[in-house]
């Protein structure tokens, strides 16, 4: 009988603590809280999400070099690689073209892509003398910023790859618009061997 006297107090301790604790978490299960981009009436703005405060840098995002992440300097289109073009740079524009760029303008740059094959609006072809005219910035802005029927592309690549992807459509303009006097001489015979 003891026994079950005293399980029977130990199980009423047990349930009075279980209530208070029932309590407690639905206070705190409850809190006031916002979720990402949630309206709110706290603030003026009616926005949950502070905005970043003017003249302020976020650790790791000072941007001096307006020619690397802007493709600008002095408000004009660079006209310059502010990265050095190597092999593995143009190797890493390809990849990032590839996964990014091809569905709408074709691994040649040509604008047929997958996407325009299935009723998306057409981009223009890299071939075409504008854009082959067309200062490097302005393919960076383009990338960075987005332009017509193209979405920005800012948030999925980094600045250098941005820039490795201009080298990289450099380099397919190139390739689709070379003739046999581009050739160095001495791979010209292998060339006409092919034909």
């Amino acid at each position: 009988m003891r026994d079950l006297v005293k399980r029977c107090g130990q199980w009423m301790a047990f349930g009075a603590l279980g209530a208070l604790g029932a309590a407690c978490r639905q206070d705190m299960h409850d809190q006031p809280r916002f979720e990402p981009m949630e309206a709110s009436r706290f603030f003026a703005d009616g926005r949950s999400s502070r905005p970043q405060v003017k003249g302020s840098v976020a650790r790791g995002e000072l941007r001096l070099d307006t020619a690397l992440y802007e493709g600008k300097l002095n408000g004009e289109f660079v006209r310059e690689f502010p990265i050095e073009v190597t092999s593995e740079f143009l190797e890493r524009g390809q990849e990032r073209y590839q996964i990014f760029c091809s569905a709408c303008h074709s691994s040649t740059g040509d604008g047929l892509g997958m996407v325009v094959k299935r009723g998306m609006t057409q981009p223009p072809s890299y071939h075409i003398e504008r854009l082959q005219q067309v200062e490097h910035g302005y393919l960076f802005d383009v990338i960075t910023n987005g332009y017509g029927a193209m979405y920005d592309l800012a948030d999925k690549l980094k600045a250098e790859d941005r820039w490795a992807v201009v080298a990289y459509v450099r380099a397919l303009q190139l390739s689709q618009n070379a003739t046999l006097d581009d050739v160095p001489p001495s791979l010209r015979g292998s060339l006409e061997d092919n034909r």
